[in-house]
């Protein structure tokens, strides 16, 4: 991974969502940064005012070739960010919008589904005569329920053992 300065990542930043504006990826990552390139072994180092102050670095990759980062320090965050923040915004106006409507449908369905699998299936009518067909198939369904609540139950199980 290559380590720009701040302006250069936001000029290769821009490139790279232009280049992505159809169809692509890109992974923003944001973290403090603690290692400066010394050895791992943790100091007890005292500042003067106790408190001590970590860059911060931001990585970009699209999954393939691209691959850089920025190390920013404390002083520049604000107006780094001001400059990032600025580029995000221009740069989501290709992102599509969330199908709120076909979401809404899909809960309602669980909902249905999770509200069938409650409610036991009623057997009535005789068992001969008028009306037999009906509760073969009021017993089969009912069987059916009982296989469901048992798979149901198995894969609950299962997720709750991982």
């Amino acid at each position: 991974m290559q380590l720009v300065d701040n302006n250069t990542f936001l000029q290769q930043l821009g490139a790279l969502f232009e280049s992505t504006k159809v169809k692509g990826t890109i992974w923003l990552t944001h973290k403090r940064l603690t290692h400066d390139g010394d050895d791992t072994v943790m100091k007890e180092e005292h500042e003067s005012d106790g408190i001590r102050e970590y860059p911060c670095i931001v990585r970009v990759t699209d999954g393939k070739k691209a691959a850089f980062s920025t190390k920013i320090l404390s002083i520049d965050l604000d107006k780094f960010h001001s400059a990032y923040g600025a580029l995000l915004k221009a740069s989501m106006t290709t992102l599509r919008k969330r199908d709120k409507k076909r979401e809404k449908q899909r809960a309602e369905q669980l909902a249905k589904r999770k509200q069938r699998m409650a409610d036991p299936v009623v057997i009535d009518g005789p068992k001969r005569g008028n009306g037999r067909r009906k509760r073969q198939r009021q017993v089969k369904a009912a069987l059916k329920h009982a296989d469901m609540k048992e798979r149901a139950a198995k894969r609950e199980e299962a997720r709750t053992k991982q």
